[in-house]
């Protein structure tokens, strides 16, 4: 067999970066080498791994196929390593985070240093985006989603709830009242996130109720809508761990606490359904989960 770990671990990064220069230099290997590796690779399995044209590098139908098969045998590799060399304490190796931008830098990157500091030979890439990333294709081992996960083949942990509330500050309040019952929210000036004109309750008898709503503003960005909502342009719906100082500030105030808004939303931690989890993944979740015990919990 005329490939090693490291040939395997080359093409994992060529198949996140698209790359085999890029790749190559995270390994310290020349264009010229990081190709005769894959080659290498290439023939001793006697398939195609990836499309190389000029501007960049794909992988074949057999490459994707492999991939899943590559991924598991480096995670397996690191699993022995582990319980040979003294449990899931000593972590290496790059773990590729993604997640929401407001979540992620408020709940998220403060606490990187102080996980980096308890495994100084992990390194670990914190990607920010409000786009909803594809981490297979990506090449991420872990993403950190907040609202009702769609059916997939992913794999999903819940780590902690994100209950949302309906929010608005005194200011506008005091121009406009405070609705009493939902039919009431049909009067007021709602902020509108990513097009959606209808909110749904459940109310406290457990039935539901769809409410049709209107507004002068809306947006794509959750920050946006808070910036709105504490700006007084109207009643906004969000997350409590995302308002939690402004509530407590006074600057905005719950609206008809005795509803409930659906879907539920949670915090996920989210990955490929591979059957090995690697120790630097399972780590980092539980560290979150621990973390995350301080947000707001529904009633």
């Amino acid at each position: 067999m005329d490939w090693d770990l490291l040939s395997l671990q080359l093409f994992l990064r060529v198949a996140a970066l698209r790359a085999i220069g890029k790749a190559g230099e995270e390994f310290g290997f020349s264009p010229a080498t990081a190709t005769q590796r894959l080659q290498a690779l290439e023939a001793s399995l006697g398939v195609s791994l990836l499309n190389r044209t000029t501007r960049s590098v794909t992988l074949t139908l057999d490459g994707e196929r492999f991939l899943t098969h590559a991924k598991g045998i480096i995670d397996a590799v690191e699993e022995a390593r582990l319980d040979i060399s003294g449990g899931e304490t000593r972590i290496k190796g790059l773990l590729r985070v993604t997640a929401s931008s407001t979540f992620g830098h408020r709940y998220i990157a403060p606490h990187i240093a102080e996980f980096m500091a308890d495994h100084p030979e992990a390194e670990v890439q914190l990607h920010l985006s409000d786009n909803v990333v594809d981490i297979v294709e990506q090449g991420y081992d872990l993403a950190i989603r907040v609202g009702a996960l769609a059916p997939s083949s992913l794999r999903a942990r819940k780590l902690a709830e994100s209950p949302r509330a309906l929010v608005a500050s005194p200011e506008y309040l005091a121009k406009r009242g405070s609705p009493g019952d939902l039919d009431d929210l049909k009067n007021h000036n709602c902020i509108m996130q990513g097009g959606g004109q209808n909110w749904l309750f459940q109310l406290p008898d457990k039935r539901q109720k769809k409410i049709a709503i209107s507004g002068s503003f809306q947006t794509n960005s959750g920050e946006a809508v808070a910036i709105a909502a504490l700006d007084g342009l109207g009643i906004a719906m969000k997350s409590l761990w995302d308002v939690q100082d402004h509530l407590e500030s006074g600057r905005l105030k719950i609206l008809l606490p005795e509803l409930r808004i659906l879907p539920d939303w949670d915090i996920w931690a989210v990955r490929p359904a591979s059957p090995v989890l690697p120790a630097r993944t399972k780590l980092f979740t539980s560290f979150l989960e621990e973390k995350f015990k301080t947000l707001p919990k529904r009633p």
